[in-house]
């Protein structure tokens, strides 16, 4: 019985009735028995919905038809508060939004631990910032999430003590992607980005006009071009924006490792609030 059931879905229910009148077994009769009728349950569903949808098309022809879509995404994340922050219940901490690359997408958060700032919290647990690291699905990018990134980020917000004029975003390859595609939608939410190996439209570069950007890259990067965040760069200065460019000379696509061990690029988030 425990095979019929494990199975159920992909019975024939006269297959299974064949089966019980050539055993004799008094299960496997009650089973085909319940097929029988759960696929009957199935079809009558099916065909009273084929026969709402047309009934609803045809009286409303010209009219609006009030309905909702609804649609779940789960985001899962890695959240680092400060050492000192149950202690220092007055004061409001500046929060570090980190989006990983490619190759730590999917539902095992240690990969996101691999670089950047969940790394550094891992083996600096004074480090003075609120980390937030959510980890994007597999087979998407983050652009595909910027509703979803913008309420976890307001539900961190609201859940701890987070200085609102002093929230940053950063982030790698496709993580440097979603840093200047994120702050091109929300410019107003950062006091200061920086994206690392990454690209974005230049066209959009003037949402960007009054947030500070500090933008890095590797010379010799095969996987993003150099040219890539080179255009980014020049767009924003096109128009006026405040906008740094470190370009690592000899360094491949893994310009991230320097940038986030330095200390100078905490110390350039802090000079900026919002």
């Amino acid at each position: 019985m425990v095979c019929v059931m494990q199975n159920l879905d992909h019975l024939d229910a006269e297959e299974l009735q064949h089966q019980a009148d050539r055993t004799g077994s008094p299960r496997l009769q009650r089973a085909a028995a319940f097929v029988v009728e759960l696929r009957r349950t199935e079809r009558q569903e099916y065909e009273n919905t084929v026969k709402e949808a047309t009934l609803t098309n045809q009286e409303s022809p010209g009219k609006q038809r009030e309905g909702m879509f609804e649609q779940t995404v789960r985001l899962r994340y890695l959240l680092s508060l400060p050492r000192d922050y149950r202690t220092r219940a007055d004061k409001k901490w500046p929060l570090i939004l980190f989006l990983h690359g490619a190759g730590e997408r999917g539902n095992n958060l240690k990969q996101v631990k691999k670089h950047g700032a969940p790394k550094i919290v891992e083996r600096q647990p004074d480090f003075p910032f609120v980390v937030l690291s959510p980890q994007c699905p597999d087979e998407t990018t983050w652009w595909d999430h910027h509703l979803t990134l913008k309420a976890l980020l307001d539900e961190t917000v609201a859940s701890y003590t987070v200085d609102m004029a002093r929230i940053y975003l950063t982030g790698l390859s496709m993580g440097g992607y979603g840093t200047w595609s994120l702050a091109t939608r929300y410019p107003g939410l950062f006091a200061a980005i920086a994206p690392i190996c990454g690209g974005g439209l230049p066209e959009l570069a003037p949402q960007l006009k009054d947030v500070p950007v500090w933008a890095f890259h590797g010379a010799e990067d095969d996987v993003v071009k150099l040219e890539v965040g080179q255009r980014m760069v020049d767009a924003l200065r096109a128009c006026g924006g405040n906008v740094r460019f470190t370009v690592y000379p000899g360094v491949g696509h893994d310009s991230w490792t320097q940038t986030y061990d330095n200390p100078e690029l905490y110390e350039w988030f802090l000079q900026h609030t919002r």
